[in-house]
């Protein structure tokens, strides 16, 4: 029985000159001589010598099979001498929804060549070794391990959610059979290798494979359970169909082979509480991926697959069919074989995220060395830790939908991370969209760029140009030199924080006229929060051409800050917006004491003679008047909403709305005003409007102030419980004020798009609607 132990050559990570052919052959000679030697020595054993060290059961013969009843669907611990069943036996557990962990003490490695099964969960953990035969077949309602490593019996006993495995064996665990659990999950663990070259089952679990010397079990109803704690430089090997709500194969310090074959190999098909997720995790160590592996979730939507590896090998059939590919490594070129790999997922319809660690040493770079080209809507991004670059002679191109991103400095810490390309990126035929995000101090080489000549920015995306490259804002200093270039193409990193920031408005007037900002201002959906401006908003003026999107703003400018003397008011996000805001949310708390009759203040502008768009703020609000997203609205506001408090207070005629204030503004040719009528669309308020405290006149609305004028439309709502206003302030009718019950029926907002690329959405058990991009997060 010592030749189950895989002799160690076998499965030893190969030299790169070691072709995949020769790799398998070794690989899968190995198994077919182990398996055909432990049936022949295994035929008609069953376990032997079996007695409860922990709880109680009983164990008795049955013909040529063994029936172990532990009532009361309790856990026990059963010691064996030894634990094989020949291919004509069978053993079974009749536990209840309970667990048994059966340890073998003896010196012999087990061979299931007959039938297993158990109602509940089951254990079984033999140092010497595990293997499951061609004719081997194991089923269960609960979870079923196999382990070359122990368990404490104390842990497993009281049912801890953690339990962890450890030991020195040099023996494996091997599935050459069939394994299934019905209503958990199938874990192989092992500290030299786990190989499954049979079939595993777990349509309402995951799947597991993982070596190492200490191997954390750590209960999970939504994601993956083992978690290698430290590494053996072991190997797992899949070469069978594995199916089950969700796949890990882990092998930390040492190699993953995701090995070819007919079909699919490994497939993850989520349920309810689980997404459809495969792991293929080797942290120092070799993935090599030579077949199909596809992710879906429970309603039919693509799942996502994560390969984490030092060095990533793909073979000539490797592809991923799911929504998300994410790649992880510490540096990497895209040569022929990853660039076929990535290129049939991506025709797959798989979005594909390649990014670059720098961990280990390594410079982080990423390069493109072979052509990719594909169809449809699929999404590529290369994000590198350091610099990205596409070669001489190298195209990169869709037809279709597909996004492009090219990311440097991945991690956002300002390392001079630059794009370079000396390639073509050729998007003629596509309606998607490049970004090329390269560091404030590095550069950006775009080389040969081919747009299509009749792409047309999707409605309120606030996009301008097809192609664009952008400079990385990862701090709030960066966000700070904007200021050098108000002309300037920006996208934030990462998340910013600018507490204890002495931060200077951008584009704050010289002694007479204010800079406008007339670039763009992308904010990856990502949050800029705790900026205090030295003018409160963040920036002086956005310009006609100028675009701030996607982004989330938190406020930290109490109502008790110093008292400031500003012209009209301000925003949270800018004085003046001639130009366009789409997709950002303001939060937070935003006021000031007043030092003169005019200081008002806005969620999101003083005056927006633009376009605000799919925006909104939930930010508490109070000033001399105060408006949920504008002081006075000459432009045109849409898709919007706001849900904060906000109250206007302090002076003698006090005027709070909960969109606006003004719904018209004064344009001036020389001394000459002109009334600009301002436009609202398909937007609501849910927060409280109030007139605070003083003032011996008021004026206020759920919508705006009352004569607000302008044009609001009839798809406007608010509602008229949590506002406390019974009138819009404008021209709406009593009608559109909603009691919350009513805010909560996507059905009150006549004209409202809810489908499922609509801008709204209801999330369950909401009182009111969001717009889609916040539950999505883009």
């Amino acid at each position: 029985m010592s030749n189950l132990k895989l002799p160690r050559p076998a499965l030893r990570a190969p030299h790169h000159g070691q072709s995949h052919g020769r790799r398998w052959l070794v690989i899968g000679g190995a198994l077919t001589g182990l398996s055909f030697t432990q049936a022949a020595l295994a035929a008609g054993t069953l376990p032997r010598g079996g007695t409860y060290v922990a709880g109680t059961g009983t164990i008795a013969s049955n013909g040529n099979g063994l029936v172990i009843t532990q009532p009361g669907s309790t856990r026990g611990v059963i010691d064996w001498n030894s634990f094989s069943i020949g291919r004509h036996n069978s053993v079974m557990f009749d536990n209840g929804s309970g667990a048994t962990l059966n340890r073998v003490a003896g010196g012999s490695p087990s061979a299931i060549l007959g039938r297993l099964s158990a109602t509940g969960s089951l254990y079984v953990i033999n140092p010497q070794g595990i293997v499951v035969g061609p004719s081997g077949v194991i089923s269960t309602g609960g979870r079923f391990v196999a382990s070359t490593l122990d368990v404490c019996n104390c842990a497993f006993m009281t049912g801890s959610s953690a339990l962890t495995f450890s030991g020195d064996s040099a023996a494996s665990v091997i599935n050459l059979g069939k394994v299934s659990s019905s209503g958990g999950d199938v874990f192989l663990i092992a500290r030299r290798a786990a190989i499954n070259a049979g079939t595993i089952t777990a349509p309402n679990g995951t799947a597991e494979l993982a070596v190492g010397e200490t191997v954390l079990l750590q209960d999970s109803a939504s994601s993956r359970q083992v978690f290698v704690q430290t590494g053996s430089e072991g190997t797992v090997v899949n070469r069978g169909p594995i199916n089950a709500a969700q796949v890990s194969l882990q092998a930390a310090d040492g190699n993953v082979y995701a090995l070819a074959g007919g079909g699919t190999r490994i497939r993850a098909t989520g349920t309810a509480s689980r997404d459809g997720h495969v792991w293929l995790v080797a942290d120092s160590g070799r993935v090599e991926q030579l077949g199909k592996i596809a992710a879906s979730n429970a309603d039919g939507s693509g799942g996502t697959v994560d390969t984490q590896a030092a060095q990533l090998t793909f073979g000539q059939h490797a592809v991923v069919d799911a929504g998300q590919w994410n790649l992880s490594t510490p540096a990497f070129t895209i040569d022929d074989a990853a660039a076929h790999a990535l290129q049939r997922s991506l025709n797959a319809g798989t979005s594909v995220d390649v990014t670059t660690t720098g961990a280990n040493g390594a410079t982080g770079d990423l390069g493109v060395a072979s052509s990719l080209r594909w169809s449809g809507p699929a999404s590529l991004t290369l994000a590198a830790y350091h610099d990205v670059s596409v070669a001489t002679g190298t195209t990169v191109a869709n037809s279709g939908a597909g996004n492009l991103t090219l990311r440097a400095d991945a991690s956002g810490i300002d390392n001079g991370g630059s794009v370079i390309n000396n390639g073509t990126i050729d998007w003629s035929k596509s309606t998607g969209i490049v970004s090329a995000l390269y560091d404030m101090n590095g550069s950006y080489s775009p080389g040969t760029l081919v747009a299509n000549s009749v792409w047309s920015a999707p409605l309120y995306s606030g996009l301008v140009t097809q192609i664009t490259g952008y400079q990385l804002v990862n701090s709030v200093t960066d966000l700070q030199n904007v200021a050098n270039n108000m002309a300037g193409n920006y996208a934030l990193g990462k998340d910013i924080d600018g507490t204890n920031f002495a931060f200077v408005t951008l584009g704050v007037p010289p002694p007479e006229v204010p800079i406008l900002f007339t670039g763009q201002f992308d904010g990856m959906w990502h949050t800029i929060s705790n900026v205090v401006p030295s003018r409160l908003a963040i920036f002086q003026d956005i310009g006609a051409t100028g675009v701030v999107r996607d982004v989330n703003v938190i406020s930290n400018v109490s109502p008790t800050a110093p008292p400031v003397t500003l012209p009209l008011g301000a925003g949270i996000l800018a004085f003046y917006n001639y130009g366009t805001i789409a997709n950002v949310f303001t939060s937070g708390a935003f006021g000031t004491q007043v030092s003169n009759s005019y200081t008002d203040i806005a969620g999101l502008v003083a005056e927006n003679d633009g376009l605000i768009a799919r925006s909104g703020s939930s930010a508490t609000l109070q000033g001399a008047g105060a408006a949920g997203l504008a002081i006075t609205n000459g432009g045109t506001i849409t898709e919007s909403y706001t849900t904060g408090s906000v109250t206007g207070s302090e002076r003698s005629y006090v005027s709070a709305g909960g969109l606006v204030l003004s719904n018209e503004s004064v344009m001036y040719v020389g001394h000459v005003g002109t009334i600009i009528q301002g436009t609202i669309t398909q937007s609501f308020v849910a927060g409280p409007v109030s007139s605070g405290t003083t003032g011996s006149s008021t004026a206020t609305g759920g919508i705006c102030a009352p004569g607000c004028g302008g044009i609001i439309g009839s798809d406007v709502y608010w509602n008229v419980q949590t506002t406390g206003q019974s009138s819009s302030g404008g021209n709406l009718p009593t009608s559109n004020g909603l009691t919350t019950a009513q805010m909560s029926d996507p059905a009150s907002f006549v004209g409202w798009d809810f489908g499922p690329n609509g801008a709204w959405t209801m999330p369950p058990g909401a009182t009111h609607p969001v717009l889609t991009w916040q539950v999505t997060g883009h």
